[in-house]
Protein backbone atom coordinates (compact mmCIF):
# COMPACT_ATOMS: atom_id res chain seq x y z
CA UNK A 1 0.00 0.00 0.00
CA UNK A 2 1.16 3.47 -0.93
CA UNK A 3 1.81 6.08 2.06
CA UNK A 4 -1.92 8.17 0.64
CA UNK A 5 -3.77 4.59 1.54
CA UNK A 6 -2.84 4.97 4.71
CA UNK A 7 -3.66 8.90 5.34
CA UNK A 8 -7.08 8.32 3.89
CA UNK A 9 -8.31 7.15 7.34
CA UNK A 10 -7.65 8.96 10.41
CA UNK A 11 -7.22 5.51 12.60
CA UNK A 12 -4.80 3.59 10.09
CA UNK A 13 -1.55 3.36 11.15
CA UNK A 14 1.33 3.03 8.52
CA UNK A 15 3.35 0.23 8.53
CA UNK A 16 5.84 2.60 10.58
CA UNK A 17 3.58 3.48 12.79
CA UNK A 18 2.78 6.76 11.98
CA UNK A 19 -0.57 8.39 11.79
CA UNK A 20 -0.47 10.59 8.76
CA UNK A 21 -3.20 12.73 9.45
CA UNK A 22 -1.63 14.27 12.72
CA UNK A 23 1.74 14.90 11.14
CA UNK A 24 -0.43 17.20 8.53
CA UNK A 25 -1.72 18.83 11.52
CA UNK A 26 1.18 19.63 13.09
CA UNK A 27 2.57 20.57 9.18
CA UNK A 28 -0.38 22.88 8.88
CA UNK A 29 0.64 24.95 12.07
CA UNK A 30 4.71 24.91 11.18
CA UNK A 31 2.94 26.21 7.63
CA UNK A 32 0.61 29.02 9.13
CA UNK A 33 3.55 31.18 8.91
CA UNK A 34 3.10 32.88 12.33
CA UNK A 35 5.21 32.69 15.82
CA UNK A 36 4.45 33.03 19.34
CA UNK A 37 6.38 33.26 22.24
CA UNK A 38 5.11 33.18 26.26
CA UNK A 39 7.46 34.24 28.64
CA UNK A 40 6.60 33.43 32.52
CA UNK A 41 7.94 35.38 35.89
CA UNK A 42 7.13 35.27 39.89
CA UNK A 43 4.28 37.31 38.81
CA UNK A 44 3.38 37.95 35.51
CA UNK A 45 3.09 35.49 32.25
CA UNK A 46 3.47 37.40 28.78
CA UNK A 47 2.02 35.77 25.10
CA UNK A 48 3.52 37.40 22.02
CA UNK A 49 2.51 37.03 18.66
CA UNK A 50 2.88 38.51 15.14
CA UNK A 51 -0.08 40.56 13.27
CA UNK A 52 -0.35 40.05 9.97
CA UNK A 53 -2.70 41.46 8.01
CA UNK A 54 -2.98 39.46 4.74
CA UNK A 55 -5.06 42.12 2.65
CA UNK A 56 -5.29 45.96 3.14
CA UNK A 57 -9.07 46.13 2.95
CA UNK A 58 -9.09 44.51 5.94
CA UNK A 59 -10.12 45.72 9.35
CA UNK A 60 -6.78 45.64 11.27
CA UNK A 61 -9.11 45.75 14.32
CA UNK A 62 -10.70 42.27 13.53
CA UNK A 63 -7.96 40.34 13.14
CA UNK A 64 -6.09 38.75 16.09
CA UNK A 65 -4.43 35.53 17.02
CA UNK A 66 -4.87 36.30 21.33
CA UNK A 67 -8.14 35.18 22.36
CA UNK A 68 -9.96 35.50 26.14
CA UNK A 69 -11.23 32.67 27.92
CA UNK A 70 -12.05 34.05 30.94
CA UNK A 71 -11.25 37.33 33.41
CA UNK A 72 -7.94 35.16 34.70
CA UNK A 73 -7.25 33.42 31.31
CA UNK A 74 -6.43 33.88 28.27
CA UNK A 75 -4.16 32.49 24.97
CA UNK A 76 -2.15 32.85 21.63
CA UNK A 77 -3.04 30.50 18.47
CA UNK A 78 -1.16 29.53 15.83
CA UNK A 79 -2.45 27.43 13.06
CA UNK A 80 -5.53 27.41 11.02
CA UNK A 81 -7.87 30.35 12.31
CA UNK A 82 -11.20 28.47 11.96
CA UNK A 83 -10.07 25.62 13.88
CA UNK A 84 -8.63 28.13 16.59
CA UNK A 85 -12.15 29.53 17.61
CA UNK A 86 -13.54 26.71 17.41
CA UNK A 87 -11.41 25.54 20.04
CA UNK A 88 -11.24 28.76 22.02
CA UNK A 89 -15.19 28.53 21.95
CA UNK A 90 -15.47 24.96 23.78
CA UNK A 91 -12.67 25.87 26.08
CA UNK A 92 -14.76 29.19 26.55
CA UNK A 93 -17.72 26.20 27.35
CA UNK A 94 -15.70 24.43 29.48
CA UNK A 95 -14.82 26.90 31.47
CA UNK A 96 -18.39 28.05 32.19
CA UNK A 97 -19.33 24.30 32.75
CA UNK A 98 -16.76 24.00 35.44
CA UNK A 99 -18.10 27.44 36.99
CA UNK A 100 -21.34 26.33 36.95
CA UNK A 101 -20.76 23.07 38.47
CA UNK A 102 -17.86 23.92 41.52
CA UNK A 103 -18.77 27.59 42.24
CA UNK A 104 -15.28 29.06 41.17
CA UNK A 105 -13.16 29.76 38.24
CA UNK A 106 -11.39 26.93 36.45
CA UNK A 107 -7.45 27.22 36.88
CA UNK A 108 -5.26 27.35 33.98
CA UNK A 109 -3.83 23.50 34.58
CA UNK A 110 -7.42 22.10 34.88
CA UNK A 111 -8.36 23.66 31.49
CA UNK A 112 -5.27 22.81 29.65
CA UNK A 113 -5.57 19.37 30.76
CA UNK A 114 -9.37 18.73 29.50
CA UNK A 115 -8.67 20.76 26.22
CA UNK A 116 -5.44 18.49 26.14
CA UNK A 117 -8.05 15.41 26.59
CA UNK A 118 -10.53 16.55 23.83
CA UNK A 119 -7.28 16.68 21.19
CA UNK A 120 -6.48 13.29 22.47
CA UNK A 121 -10.18 12.47 21.28
CA UNK A 122 -10.12 13.66 17.84
CA UNK A 123 -7.28 11.55 16.84
CA UNK A 124 -8.75 8.09 17.65
CA UNK A 125 -12.39 8.59 16.54
CA UNK A 126 -13.02 8.24 12.34
CA UNK A 127 -15.59 10.72 12.29
CA UNK A 128 -13.19 13.25 13.71
CA UNK A 129 -9.89 15.25 12.57
CA UNK A 130 -6.89 16.49 14.64
CA UNK A 131 -7.19 20.26 14.76
CA UNK A 132 -4.61 22.25 12.81
CA UNK A 133 -4.19 24.74 15.88
CA UNK A 134 -1.32 24.68 18.57
CA UNK A 135 -2.22 26.90 21.81
CA UNK A 136 -0.30 28.39 24.69
CA UNK A 137 -2.41 28.92 27.40
CA UNK A 138 -1.72 31.51 30.38
CA UNK A 139 -3.39 32.67 33.23
CA UNK A 140 -3.30 32.96 36.68
CA UNK A 141 -3.60 30.37 39.61
CA UNK A 142 -4.86 31.20 42.76
CA UNK A 143 -2.66 29.07 44.32
CA UNK A 144 1.01 28.70 42.59
CA UNK A 145 0.22 32.30 40.42
CA UNK A 146 1.08 32.91 36.61
CA UNK A 147 1.02 29.50 34.62
CA UNK A 148 1.78 28.54 31.18
CA UNK A 149 0.85 25.68 28.83
CA UNK A 150 1.15 24.44 25.57
CA UNK A 151 -1.45 22.08 24.20
CA UNK A 152 -0.95 20.76 20.56
CA UNK A 153 -3.14 18.22 18.20
CA UNK A 154 -2.02 14.98 19.29
CA UNK A 155 -3.96 16.06 23.00
CA UNK A 156 0.12 16.66 24.55
CA UNK A 157 0.22 19.78 27.25
CA UNK A 158 3.01 20.64 29.09
CA UNK A 159 3.59 24.07 31.30
CA UNK A 160 6.85 25.74 30.77
CA UNK A 161 8.32 28.95 32.50
CA UNK A 162 8.84 29.71 28.76
CA UNK A 163 8.33 28.25 25.63
CA UNK A 164 8.19 29.60 21.98
CA UNK A 165 6.25 27.97 19.12
CA UNK A 166 5.11 28.05 15.12
CA UNK A 167 7.56 28.74 12.23
CA UNK A 168 10.57 29.64 14.26
CA UNK A 169 11.01 28.06 17.94
CA UNK A 170 13.18 30.05 20.17
CA UNK A 171 12.90 30.60 24.34
CA UNK A 172 14.19 32.90 26.34
CA UNK A 173 14.76 31.06 30.14
CA UNK A 174 14.85 33.53 33.57
CA UNK A 175 13.21 32.65 36.92
CA UNK A 176 11.96 35.18 39.11
CA UNK A 177 11.56 37.87 36.35
CA UNK A 178 9.91 41.30 37.05
CA UNK A 179 6.69 42.32 34.90
CA UNK A 180 9.19 44.88 32.90
CA UNK A 181 11.71 41.89 32.45
CA UNK A 182 8.93 39.85 31.29
CA UNK A 183 7.66 41.78 28.38
CA UNK A 184 10.78 42.85 27.46
CA UNK A 185 12.28 39.08 27.13
CA UNK A 186 9.17 38.38 25.05
CA UNK A 187 10.41 41.69 22.53
CA UNK A 188 13.66 40.25 22.50
CA UNK A 189 12.97 36.45 21.83
CA UNK A 190 10.57 37.68 18.86
CA UNK A 191 12.90 40.26 17.08
CA UNK A 192 15.79 37.78 17.37
CA UNK A 193 13.77 35.05 16.09
CA UNK A 194 13.24 37.32 13.03
CA UNK A 195 16.03 39.57 12.99
CA UNK A 196 14.03 42.17 12.76
CA UNK A 197 12.66 45.38 14.39
CA UNK A 198 8.92 45.08 14.96
CA UNK A 199 6.61 48.20 15.10
CA UNK A 200 3.41 48.29 17.78
CA UNK A 201 1.00 47.42 14.72
CA UNK A 202 3.27 44.35 13.73
CA UNK A 203 2.97 42.44 17.10
CA UNK A 204 0.12 41.48 19.94
CA UNK A 205 1.05 41.08 23.72
CA UNK A 206 -1.47 39.51 25.78
CA UNK A 207 -0.75 39.84 29.71
CA UNK A 208 -1.94 38.35 32.97
CA UNK A 209 -0.17 40.00 36.14
CA UNK A 210 -0.56 40.68 40.02
CA UNK A 211 2.33 42.92 39.99
CA UNK A 212 2.15 45.85 41.79
CA UNK A 213 2.79 48.47 38.89
CA UNK A 214 0.25 46.78 36.47
CA UNK A 215 -3.19 48.75 36.96
CA UNK A 216 -5.44 47.96 39.79
CA UNK A 217 -8.39 47.81 37.73
CA UNK A 218 -6.98 45.10 35.33
CA UNK A 219 -4.22 43.12 37.88
CA UNK A 220 -4.77 39.63 38.10
CA UNK A 221 -6.96 39.38 34.98
CA UNK A 222 -5.92 38.61 31.26
CA UNK A 223 -5.69 41.55 28.73
CA UNK A 224 -4.90 42.58 25.25
CA UNK A 225 -2.12 45.72 25.41
CA UNK A 226 -3.14 48.56 23.22
CA UNK A 227 -0.43 50.03 20.47
CA UNK A 228 0.31 52.70 22.54
CA UNK A 229 1.46 50.48 25.55
CA UNK A 230 3.08 48.01 22.73
CA UNK A 231 4.93 51.21 21.31
CA UNK A 232 6.28 52.40 25.02
CA UNK A 233 7.72 49.21 25.57
CA UNK A 234 9.05 48.39 21.94
CA UNK A 235 11.38 51.87 22.71
CA UNK A 236 12.38 50.84 25.85
CA UNK A 237 13.50 47.74 24.40
CA UNK A 238 15.10 49.97 21.74
CA UNK A 239 16.80 52.26 23.84
CA UNK A 240 18.58 49.35 26.05
CA UNK A 241 20.44 47.83 22.65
Amino acid sequence: MSRTSYDRYLTVFSPEGRLYQVEYAFKAISGSGHTAVSVRGHDTSVVITQKKIPDKLLDASTVTHLYSITRTIGCVMTGLVADARAQVLRAQQEAVQWRYKYGYEITPDALARRLANINQVYTQRAGMRPLGISMILIGIDPEYGPQCFKLDPAGYFVGKLDKGKGADDAAAAGKKLSRAEVIEIAIEAMSTVHATDYKAGEIEIGIVSTAEDEDPKTRGEWRVMDEAEVERYLLAYAEKD
